[in-house]
């Protein structure tokens, strides 16, 4: 039954969406009106949109229902991807974790009969998104992004390739963690009720998603290439400190016990709080930990939980009816406007979806993960590490949406054939 709030609630969810595409125009208001710059640099933040309108969602619901109704609205959602992505952001950006997975990347690259900064620059775009289906796909967005941005994602490199890239990065992430029935958000919403393991995401999406990433990799780092710097560059004239063993040991146990953990936010809240004692600890193999950075990633998210929360009434029918290539396409485009996992969760809830149907929503879902900020879960964390590359530190909707529709279409015939 559809209520006045589920109609106000899709208005909000709309106005957020535009939003996200509008979120360089509050930029420009807050250079030519420097009295509010603070207001407009705030609503230009595309992790703080969909929190603010979650929060005005949450205004309306409190004058319509009652606060009570609110309250227990805001409580009945549940906030466990938010909070894990958080934490996993933080952690997989330490610099232990870091250093291990560049100088993984270094002597792979040595292997490669490629310019080190190509072969790092292809190892960054293909290996890291498909180690994904190890660490989990927000882990990998990380350390990808941190990799990356120094050589790729700065000041001096042609805008339209950086857009191409980051479209790239985006897509190979969300198909990058089909290899495993546990790392990608929407594959992780349908594994558990569809009996789907491991393996059979290994036979049925794995060779097809590697087969894109490595080719959509391919192609991007060969349009880089004569504009790439080596990934050091932003560490020279440092003087480095020799990471201990013990210490990476630690981090990358940190990081293992919190992804084995991922479903129990007690748990790997717990953990968090030890691994901020041991950075205090031993301050001087730290570098600043990405804590604001992740904080509002987690806000951008739990925005999304709840707004999308009240948008089941008008996503599920249109799943349902849709003929299995059509679901494809459908749940394709719907990706763009709202998080793949929700997408694919109410899927879940459909009685009686053929397996072909099946197949075809998580395909579509995880295939148009790239085209948008909101359409999976770790690419507020790519944007949040990596819009201060971009023109005035701003990465636009349309721009992301332009750079990642090839990949998008390379992983669909894929996922088509």
């Amino acid at each position: 039954m559809t209520t006045t709030m589920h109609k106000i609630a899709l208005i909000l969810f709309v106005l957020a969406l535009l939003h996200t595409f509008a979120t360089r125009l509050f930029e420009g208001l807050a250079h030519r009106h420097p009295r509010h710059a603070g207001l407009f640099h705030l609503l230009g933040e595309v992790e703080v949109v969909f929190g603010f309108w979650a929060f005005v969602l949450m205004l309306a619901l409190a004058f319509v229902d009652g606060s009570a109704a609110a309250i227990d609205y805001a409580e009945s959602r549940h906030y466990t991807e938010p909070l894990f992505v958080f934490v996993v952001m933080v952690v997989a950006a330490s610099r232990p974790v870091l250093e291990a997975a560049r100088a993984l990347v270094r002597l792979l690259a040595r292997l490669l009969p490629l310019r080190t900064e190509v072969a790092q620059t292809w190892l960054g775009l293909a290996l890291v998104p498909l180690v994904g289906s190890l660490i989990t796909e927000p882990a990998a967005m990380t350390i990808a992004a941190l990799m990356l941005a120094p050589s790729v994602f700065r000041p001096g490199m042609p805008e339209w390739l950086k857009y191409g890239a980051l479209g790239v990065l985006f897509v190979n992430v969300s198909i990058g963690g089909t290899l495993t029935s546990y790392a990608a958000p929407p594959v992780l919403m349908v594994a558990g009720a569809w009996g789907w393991d491991s393996i059979h995401m290994l036979t049925h999406f794995g060779w097809r998603a590697a087969i894109a990433v490595l080719a959509n990799a391919s192609v991007v780092t060969y349009l880089l290439r004569p504009h790439l710097r080596p990934f050091d560059i932003s560490i020279e004239g440092e003087a480095p400190v020799r990471m201990p063993i013990l210490v990476t040991l630690t981090h990358l146990g940190v990081l293992t016990a919190i992804v084995l953990l991922a479903h129990h936010p007690v748990l790997f809240t717990g953990i968090f709080l030890l691994f901020l004692g041991i950075t205090q600890a031993y301050p001087r193999y730290q570098d600043p930990l990405i804590l604001k950075e992740g904080l509002l990633v987690g806000f951008f998210l739990a925005g999304l939980v709840v707004l999308g929360g009240m948008q089941q009434w008008w996503l599920q029918p249109i799943v349902a009816k849709l003929e299995p290539t059509a679901l494809f396409f459908g749940a394709l485009g719907l990706t763009a406007i709202t998080d793949n996992a929700a997408l694919t969760y109410l899927g879940s809830l459909i009685a009686g979806l053929s397996e072909r149907a099946q197949y075809m929503l998580v395909a579509g879902a995880v295939a148009g993960g790239g085209l948008t900020v909101i359409a999976n879960a770790p690419n507020p964390a790519g944007v949040a590490l990596l819009r201060r590359g971009f023109n005035d530190e701003s990465i636009g909707a349309v721009g992301l949406l332009l750079g990642a529709l090839a990949p998008t279409c390379a992983a669909a015939v894929l996922f088509l054939l």
